[in-house]
């Protein structure tokens, strides 16, 4: 599962790994970011110390044998780890999905807890590029869910999701225990508070929205890129769309 940040994506983790065939790997390549980067993430040298940065191990082992004697493997990568320095033909034997979210969404969220952000932090460029490789090299277009029509009816959109990947769906999918789990990364006492005092997928609520002029022109910058993914959206095709109005 292809995200940026400040999304959806840990709580759909959580559902995968509710799942009585799955186990699930957060963020397999954070580390590996980090210590490339240098980028001031908060317990960075946790991560990177927790994670490692061999991306040629870590990809081997996302690649390989599932852990857990379980026949799912559910990964939760962001699309911004994933630098040009890593070689992706450990990509071609996995499913990929994208998951997305509106960026001005994105960036009022990422905004509020970082300052100083870039187009590249909220990772809707990498995601676009990305999943044109996929494309490209699969021969079809992988499945994008849109973090909004997803929560507007989660168990249709969990229902969708394991049609396409060949899943019985398990209706605890869509509970789970509050509080932290042992496969959550290093940084989850930064960043997932939320998710920890959640026990299902939350209704959507449209929040308003109120951007300074700099957060404004990434967000700008970076609709394009949502918009080319958008047309994808596996919810906006196969659901009602009397109940999806995008805006």
């Amino acid at each position: 599962m292809w995200s940026g940040p400040r999304n959806i994506s840990t709580a759909l983790m959580r559902a995968f790994e509710n799942r009585s065939d799955c186990v699930v790997w957060d963020e397999p390549l954070y580390g590996y970011y980090l210590s490339a980067t240098g980028i001031p993430h908060p317990g960075a040298a946790e991560i990177i110390a927790h994670q490692g940065t061999d991306w040629l191990e870590i990809t081997g082992r996302c690649a390989g044998e599932i852990p857990g004697h379980k026949t799912v493997f559910y990964q939760k990568h962001m699309t911004l780890h994933l630098l040009p320095a890593i070689d992706r033909q450990w990509m071609a034997s996995l499913c990929h999905c994208f998951l997305i979210r509106k960026p001005e969404r994105v960036v009022a969220s990422y905004a509020a807890v970082r300052e100083d952000l870039t187009l590249d932090d909220i990772g809707l460029v990498q995601q676009a590029e990305l999943f044109d490789f996929v494309s490209e090299t699969a021969g079809e277009f992988p499945l994008v869910i849109d973090s909004r029509e997803f929560l507007l009816n989660p168990e249709a959109g969990l229902r969708r999701l394991c049609y396409r990947l060949g899943l019985q769906f398990e209706n605890n999918m869509l509970t789970w225990p509050k509080g932290p789990r042992d496969s959550d990364g290093v940084w989850a006492k930064y960043w997932y508070e939320s998710v920890w005092n959640s026990d299902g997928f939350a209704p959507y609520q449209e929040k308003p929205l109120s951007l300074g002029a700099r957060d404004q022109l990434i967000a700008d910058r970076a609709r394009p890129y949502y918009e080319h993914l958008f047309q994808y959206s596996e919810l906006l095709k196969k659901l009602s769309r009397g109940s999806l109005i995008h805006s």
